[in-house]
């Protein structure tokens, strides 16, 4: 059975490299396309005057035998003899070379709905049932047997599916780097189970290969939960949400000793980490689900749950005593949409009984890992204790559920529902802040080999031109009243292009392609980079993003920019949930405020079509 298992394995690599031929090289898009398309996407944030400097920048940087087309040629070189001719330095620049913290700023986490359990019996039974579901997505994973999604009649890469497991970040001094431990014959057998600021090796593999069953899982859950009783007084996990420069140094201070070296390694190789979470103060329902996004995000400090977090380990599963659960993943490694659908599966997995009867084989008690904390170690923590604690209290977080419709409604006006709340939120904005700003939602590139993300940029000049109107009686009389601004607001929703993205087209990953293979041939950085414009153009007031989920998920992630917001939504058929961050230190943003802006912009919008009697 055992020579089956591996043989069933084998097959995976020729499986993935058969599957990875069928997806389509990414393409680099024409240079005078993104370079006009950039100065579009610059006109509604910049006056014409400084429009018209700008332009001069542009148009001298892409003339014919300028540095813009020696650029263009290199990058299509690259595109010849490269798997996908950004990802990686994509991921290199915007994340393994990024020096804040993991926890909020960069690691999203999703908040899924509330279990029927309430107290440390009912939480193992769903952690089993969780990580049955989890290990028998992998096996699908592993054995070639996960379907190729598409969209579009188009296959879609399944290269990042692999690396959801085994797999982990690691800090260094100047960069960090992502190690995957994932081998089919060899990779690791066991998850990390964290409780009580204490971490456990818990192996879920029999010795045949085969996964344990859930009655197996959750009696080795029972034997975890009698070993940490008491909450452990050295929350090393806290460690892993530090600044990364910082956390480098510790990194290396803490594996010069043997015992931390095995601890870490084993961490670190883990298929992936189960977060067992104490209880937490019950709060009104109003407030419940904001909590928990928080909670899933940072574990709520270093009084609560937060030691309860590898913020380097690329899945990390959350369950707590009341029902809450969630899932936080690394995003250097992993992506919205595979993760969107590995939760798929989990969800399904858990709607169906256990059948499968434990064997009679005893099972080794799963190992605890213990680290020797010396005074400088002992510093290290006290130190990312205060900063967590601050990080955390900075950040303001507002989930809601908008209930008055959800994307049918949308549809029924023939709009595209994730474009409609693009210039909801956008309206909200300019209502709080009396301007619109540089935004970006996520395009998935999955549609190529190796795809990443692109970004979809707003506002665009027919929605600055709605939502200026829309608010203007003056315009509005002027222009016909109500049916100009469906007739506005139509041409603001059309606006919104995904399609470029999604089809390689979009113009910051050239753009950045651009920039990086100049300072790759050592050359200064060009000056259309320099510009202030490609500051401000870069400078992302809203983050947002789109939870591709079938369930009342909510997703949460903190801004990019200090002034700015983070704004994820999940549409379902007949409502929307929302989550909004901002940080409390800067005094022009207050997300309570933009999420009741946003609520009644929404409203306002459905007026537009529905006026009331």
């Amino acid at each position: 059975m055992m020579r089956q298992f591996f043989l069933t394995l084998s097959v995976q690599a020729a499986l993935r490299k058969a599957h990875s031929s069928s997806v389509r090289p990414q393409p680099v898009p024409p240079l005078l396309q993104t370079l006009q398309r950039y100065l579009t996407a610059l006109e509604p944030l910049l006056p014409p005057e400084e429009l018209e400097h700008t332009r001069g920048i542009v148009q001298k940087f892409g003339c014919p035998g300028g540095l813009g087309e020696n650029l263009q040629r290199e990058l299509i070189k690259r595109a010849k003899h490269s798997h996908n001719w950004i990802s990686d330095w994509w991921v290199q620049w915007a994340y393994l070379e990024c020096r804040q913290p993991l926890a909020v700023h960069s690691n999203p986490a999703i908040s899924l709905p509330k279990r029927d359990f309430t107290d440390w019996r009912g939480q193992l039974v769903f952690a089993s049932k969780l990580i049955a579901g989890v290990l028998d997505f992998k096996a699908q994973v592993d054995s070639g047997r996960l379907g190729v999604e598409y969209i579009r009649g188009q296959p879609l890469c399944m290269e990042l599916f692999p690396q959801l497991f085994s797999s982990c970040r690691i800090p260094g001094p100047k960069h960090d780097h992502v190690i995957h431990y994932g081998r089919p014959r060899r990779g690791p057998a066991h998850i990390t189970v964290v409780r009580n600021y204490q971490f456990f090796q818990l192996d879920v593999y029999n010795s045949d290969g085969t996964p344990l069953t859930e009655s197996q899982i959750h009696a080795q859950l029972l034997r975890i939960r009698s070993q940490s009783w008491k909450t452990d007084k050295q929350p090393m996990g806290i460690l892993t949400s530090e600044h990364r420069h910082t956390w480098g140094q510790a990194y290396t201070r803490l594996l010069r000793d043997k015992i931390n070296k095995e601890s870490v390694r084993l961490i670190e190789k883990s298929i992936f980490t189960l977060c067992l979470d104490s209880p937490v103060m019950r709060i009104s329902d109003e407030k419940y689900s904001s909590r928990m996004a928080a909670q899933i995000l940072h574990g709520g400090g270093t009084f609560s749950n937060s030691g309860n977090r590898w913020f380097d380990k690329t899945l990390q599963f959350v369950v707590g005593e009341d029902g809450s659960w969630g899932l936080l993943y690394e995003h250097a490694t992993a992506e919205g949409p595979p993760i969107a659908t590995l939760l798929d599966h989990v969800l399904d997995y858990c709607k169906k009984p256990d059948r499968m009867r434990a064997p009679l084989i005893p099972l080794p008690m799963p190992k605890k890992l213990y680290f020797y904390i010396n005074s400088e170690i002992k510093w290290d923590l006290e130190m990312a204790k205060q900063n967590l604690d601050i990080l955390i209290n900075d950040l303001d977080i507002k989930c809601f559920n908008f209930q008055r419709f959800g994307k049918d409604f949308v549809k029924q006006l023939k709009l595209s529902p994730n474009s409609f709340i693009q210039v909801a939120i956008q309206l909200a904005y300019y209502r709080v802040h009396s301007e619109v700003c540089a935004a970006c939602d996520i395009a998935s590139l999955r549609m190529f080999r190796g795809g990443r993300t692109d970004y979809i940029r707003s506002p665009t000049n027919q929605m600055l031109s709605f939502i200026r109107a829309f608010d203007d009686d003056a315009v509005s009389v002027s222009n016909g009243s109500r049916e100009a601004k469906v007739q506005l607001l139509r041409e603001a929703v059309d606006a919104v292009i995904f399609d470029q993205s999604l089809m390689g087209q979009g113009i910051d990953r050239h753009l950045l392609g651009l920039k990086l293979q100049a300072i790759e041939e050592g050359l200064s950085v060009p000056r259309i980079f320099m510009d202030t414009a490609y500051g401000l153009a870069t400078h992302w007031k809203l983050r947002t993003g789109q939870v591709p989920a079938n369930t009342d998920s909510v997703m949460c992630f903190g801004p990019l920019v200090p002034d700015g917001y983070a704004v994820c939504y999940n549409p379902q058929q007949d409502h929307v949930h929302f989550s909004i961050t901002a940080f409390n230190c800067c005094e022009e943003t207050n997300a309570e405020k933009l999420a009741l802006t946003l609520e009644r912009s929404l409203h306002d919008l459905q007026e537009l079509f529905q006026p009331t009697v």
